[in-house]
């Protein structure tokens, strides 16, 4: 798989990257096994960074790459993220206080087991706290040693100009797909400018591009934290499922799967945007990795991105259930 950089000066890493978050939590029950065989396989396609963050399972997900991170610590980079701290009781609140940056990246740097952080992300951005404080304190991590490169998550264009100015932001990651592209209004014309790597989460819609479900409180488990997106249930399902056909079609005339052509959608940005990009799909098996992986190497015709362009402004429904912690909620 070919190699970028995040950043400048940043790590080169795999064009494509491992979402880990579902390992954990969100999507239903997981195989142990079957998810430490997809951690080896992502490294045997030449996936290199792989992306988790101290909410995920209330640290759990952290824990389990751990044995992982350590087998294969100098093949990996090691992303995680700080910032939405789980209340009792399933609430959910945005930190970014100084105090509680320092707090967290000891709790990460002793559940993962290693004693510096690839990339670290403020995964929420706090409007209360300044930026001058929040990614100062992260910028005092770099100094003691504790982490190498810092990312940002769902910020805009002007935010992201804010905090790169206080110190050198590698990458930032927000949802970016056929389904949501509101991060090319301002967070990815200042990635461009600043040069600053974009990781894309969600690059399959949550499952839904790949032709996973066409219906969420038809077709998946009760646990699984999709019902609650409005894009894909009852009728917005039904409607979102049908701007499909031209990803499928495209997908039989190249041999491919609609996931791979959704990816290779995602992968084409970069030479539309003039940035690197970094989408990190997640799955909990490797067959899917090794699919996901062969995606990077799919390259889709100008005709062929024409006819996907319209597919976004169809959309029907959020990309979250609650948009007040997205970028796009302050664009």
């Amino acid at each position: 798989m070919p190699r970028v950089a995040l950043g400048s000066g940043g790590p080169r890493v795999g064009v494509q990257g491992l979402g880990c978050m579902g390992i954990s939590e969100f999507y239903g029950e997981t195989d142990d096994a079957q998810a430490r065989r997809t951690l080896s396989a992502a490294l045997e396609a030449g996936v290199t960074l792989f992306d988790t963050a101290d909410m995920y399972g209330l640290g759990a997900n952290e824990e389990f790459l751990a044995p992982f991170v350590r087998e294969n610590r100098d093949a990996v980079t090691l992303a995680t993220k700080f910032g939405i701290h789980r209340l009792p009781g399933g609430g959910r609140e945005v930190r970014n206080e100084p105090a509680y940056i320092r707090r967290a990246v000891e709790a990460s740097l002793r559940r993962l087991g290693v004693d510096v952080i690839d990339l670290y992300y403020m995964h929420r951005h706090d409007r209360s706290v300044p930026f001058a404080e929040s990614v100062g304190a992260m910028a005092e991590l770099v100094a003691e040693g504790k982490v190498r490169h810092l990312g940002l998550s769902e910020v805009t264009g002007a935010e992201l100009r804010e905090a790169h100015a206080v110190h050198p932001i590698a990458a930032l990651q927000s949802e970016w797909s056929l389904f949501s592209r509101d991060v090319e209004r301002t967070a990815v014309p200042a990635a461009a400018e600043l040069g600053v790597a974009f990781v894309p989460y969600s690059p399959l819609g949550r499952g839904f591009l790949a032709g996973a479900f066409q219906d969420a409180d038809a077709q998946l488990a009760p646990d699984d934290f999709r019902h609650g997106h409005p894009r894909y249930a009852g009728d917005n399902a039904a409607r979102n499922a049908g701007l499909l056909e031209p990803v499928r079609r495209i997908a039989r005339a190249h041999g491919a799967t609609p996931g791979q052509v959704a990816l290779a959608w995602v992968h084409s940005r970069a030479r539309a945007h003039g940035l690197t990009v970094v989408p990190i799909p997640g799955t909990r098996r490797p067959a899917r990795v090794r699919e996901n992986a062969a995606a990077a190497f799919l390259a889709l015709s100008d005709a062929e991105l024409a006819e996907l362009e319209p597919i976004a402004a169809a959309v029907a429904g959020d990309r979250h259930p609650d948009m007040s912690s997205t970028s796009a909620s302050r664009d």
